[in-house]
């Protein structure tokens, strides 16, 4: 760690415990919730429906961890589809420089694997015809129907450094199932991150046409799983021992999120 990484950590440690910042954070989430102020960015072209901070965490995330395959569950528009596929083409793109060769984007095997119950026509065709196009494979199904779940640990089994994003159905049953099917193919010092657990922390008048609420969110099937691990031991796909913990430092560093508790590492 250098003492430029270490300032930034006595900052963010120092932010998380400052009241008026971190109630300034929390009352803005809550502002901005109805107006939809997540549905205002894009990612290349592609609508990308997150707040700007947790899109800077993920593409940090992703050049970090350098995963051959992300999964994510939840497609609408694709931004969120081809923002991963970027940040994985610049480090083909990387890899080539250091190793001196020249790089043939049509050939790296990174890829992003998007699961979504309904992939509508003018998405599909948007995000098939988008320059990353080569980077990105899609299956249409619920993420929890035990074929597609099948489809995609097979597909998992080909690649040694695995992501996972859950970012479909926010119901606490969906979401669970999701982990209990998902979180296991996460590699080693990998990440399994979970969005939308903010509806924990928000007034149900947020959601008034959701199936979601308080108790009812990603957030209670965060701390479900976690204690599931506890309780009775799971081996990963890789045949290792599964361990996560929510890695608190990304939430205190960004404040504003709407994945607070949902970074969840691999030890």
């Amino acid at each position: 760690m250098t003492p430029f990484d270490e300032e930034v950590a006595a900052r963010v440690r120092a932010n998380a415990q400052d009241k008026q910042l971190v109630g300034a954070a929390r009352a803005f989430m809550e502002a901005s919730t109805l107006p939809k102020y997540c549905y205002n960015f894009s990612s290349l072209g592609r609508p990308i429906i997150q707040y700007p901070q947790d899109m800077v965490a993920m593409q940090e995330l992703i050049w970090t961890i350098r995963p051959d395959l992300v999964i994510e569950a939840g497609i609408a528009h694709g931004g969120s589809l081809v923002m991963s596929a970027s940040v994985l083409a610049l480090i083909d793109y990387a890899d080539a420089v250091d190793q001196g060769t020249t790089l043939n984007p049509m050939t790296s095997s990174r890829k992003v694997l998007g699961i979504d119950v309904d992939i509508r026509d003018h998405n599909k065709d948007a995000i098939l015809a988008h320059p990353l196009a080569h980077k990105i494979d899609m299956i249409e199904g619920s993420s929890i129907d035990p074929t597609v779940v099948d489809k995609v640990r097979t597909i998992a089994k080909g690649y040694e450094r695995v992501m996972v994003i859950l970012d479909s159905n926010h119901t606490h049953d969906h979401v669970l199932e999701e982990l209990r099917a998902y979180a296991p193919l996460t590699s080693k010092g990998s990440y399994c991150v979970v969005f939308d657990t903010i509806i924990e922390d928000v007034p149900d008048s947020m959601y008034p046409d959701r199936p979601w609420s308080k108790g009812n969110n990603p957030k209670t099937a965060v701390w479900q799983y976690l204690k599931e691990l506890q309780a009775s031991p799971q081996m990963g796909q890789d045949g290792q021992p599964l361990s996560l913990e929510i890695d608190k430092s990304i939430q205190d560093r960004l404040l504003i999120t709407v994945a607070a508790d949902g970074y969840l590492r691999r030890r």
